[in-house]
């Protein structure tokens, strides 16, 4: 019998430390090659790592949530075999290893290394990917792949693999999908009864975030011709304004991303409601569906209703499992952002009264200090100034911005065909510390579902 200790690979992403998240075995369990024994998470994504070994589990030497470098030894596995004690995962001079396969020494996970002496390095006869794959417990697939496949909802086991070693690729997993959205598979959570959540930043993630840049000195400028030139003092609305963009804009990294919509069963349910006796007085436009859109989007991608916040204790993030939601209005006064507070709550006859009400509020000019307070995400209608898209700038406090551009008619292809339909484009910005390309990603295709198709609001 052998004592096998397996210390913790670099997975090929230039790996230097990683979390054990959870153990997916424990002492006394029996284990063959490539059982995932354990998932990590590294500074891209989660990672299960398989089994270089078989035989049983020992001694978990780390335990759940702990932060350790490469190199560290993190279980040990006790088998029939050689007499003297083997370490996987690290070459013999300390570096993670990568060697191929040997014959002598069984099966061992590639990238993981031997710890017997090489025999042979002639290469087993390759099996057929099928048999491969079956033959493994775990689906042979690298870590995004298997991200996309957990966001689709997607069971790597019943996809069928297309790559040159037998692994699924991305491709195979969206097909697999098949859907017209390839996000539609998520599945939309119930809101959380905890109102707000605060998840930790770990120190590598909060040095990589930018520190606010230092405004320049204004350059001097000559003396204004009052026969030419107008100048306007910089105050109220204005200020707060420039000075709330000019945070946001050197503070958070904006991402932008967009796309274009067929909304033509938008706008036919927008002629429906208007027709209803139940929104006979009350103003009905696309913005309402686009607000029920977004209130349903943020449900399956909390953290675009998240923020960034930075403590004494260090950077943290807040997710907020509520959605005081933002509208942009132009008044006489300047650029206002009244918000909805709780709007996930609200219907759609009591949403559609909700916005009604803001927008002549703030038309008015007699929107309060505390109504645009505490928002959480907003919508900014560029398409009422006939704008197709923008990349707006994000609301200070907030992760996520969503303008909806122009609703205009414009050739479509519909079912191999072109047709006359109403086509808008739905952007946004958000904070790059916060969210990643496939959660901005997903949560913008999301709302574009919705315009596409209403009646997925009735799930």
């Amino acid at each position: 019998m052998s004592t096998q200790t397996f210390v913790l690979p670099d997975v090929g992403e230039g790996l230097t430390e990683a979390e054990i998240v959870s153990w997916r075995v424990a002492p006394g369990d029996a284990v063959a090659v490539n059982d995932v024994l354990v998932e990590i998470e590294t500074a891209k994504s989660l990672v299960e790592l398989p089994s270089p070994f078989e035989g049983t589990v020992g001694e978990l030497l780390i335990a759940e949530g702990v932060t350790v470098d490469v190199g560290t030894a993190i279980i040990t596995i006790v088998g029939a075999g050689a007499d003297a004690d083997v370490t996987a995962g690290r070459s013999e001079h300390g570096a993670p290893a990568a060697a191929e396969p040997e014959e002598a020494a069984g099966s061992v996970l590639v990238g993981y290394g031997t710890g017997g002496q090489v025999q042979s390095r002639r290469r087993p006869a390759q099996k057929p990917a099928q048999e491969r794959v079956a033959a493994s417990v775990g689906v042979v697939a690298k870590p995004p792949v298997r991200k996309l496949a957990r966001d689709l909802g997607v069971d790597l086991g019943t996809v069928v693999p297309s790559g040159p070693a037998g692994e699924v690729t991305r491709d195979d997993v969206v097909k697999h999908a098949s859907q017209a959205s390839v996000f539609r598979n998520v599945t939309t959570p119930e809101w959380s009864q905890v109102r707000e959540e605060t998840i930790p930043v770990a120190v590598d993630r909060a040095a990589s975030a930018v520190a606010p840049v230092q405004a320049t000195a204004p350059s001097t400028l000559a003396p204004s011709d009052p026969t030419r030139e107008e100048t306007i003092p910089v105050k109220g609305v204005r200020k707060a304004v420039a000075s709330g963009m000019v945070r946001s804009a050197y503070s958070a990294p904006h991402v932008s991303v967009w796309t274009d919509v067929d909304a033509t069963r938008t706008m036919e349910l927008v002629k429906r409601l208007k027709a209803s006796p139940d929104f006979a007085d009350i103003k009905v436009s696309p913005l309402l569906i686009m607000a029920r859109a977004v209130i349903w989007a943020v449900r399956r991608t909390p953290m675009v209703n998240a923020v960034w916040a930075d403590t004494d204790g260090g950077a943290e993030i807040r997710v907020r499992n509520y959605v005081n939601l933002g509208i942009a209005a132009a008044t006489p006064r300047g650029l206002l952002v009244p918000n909805i507070k709780d709007a996930q709550n609200l219907s759609t006859r009591e949403l559609a009264r909700a916005l009604e009400k803001l927008t002549l509020t703030a038309r008015e000019g007699k929107t309060q200090p505390a109504e645009q307070q505490n928002g959480t995400i907003t919508i900014t209608n560029i398409g009422v100034f006939g704008m197709d898209a923008g990349t707006p700038i994000i609301n200070p406090g907030e992760t996520g911005i969503i303008a909806m551009g122009a609703i205009r008619q414009k050739p479509w292809v519909v079912d191999g065909e072109v047709r006359p339909r109403w086509v808008t484009t739905v952007s946004g910005s958000f904070d790059h510390r916060v969210v990643d390309g496939d959660g901005m990603s997903r949560f913008v295709a999301d709302v574009a579902s919705i315009l596409e198709e209403p009646a997925l609001l009735l799930d």
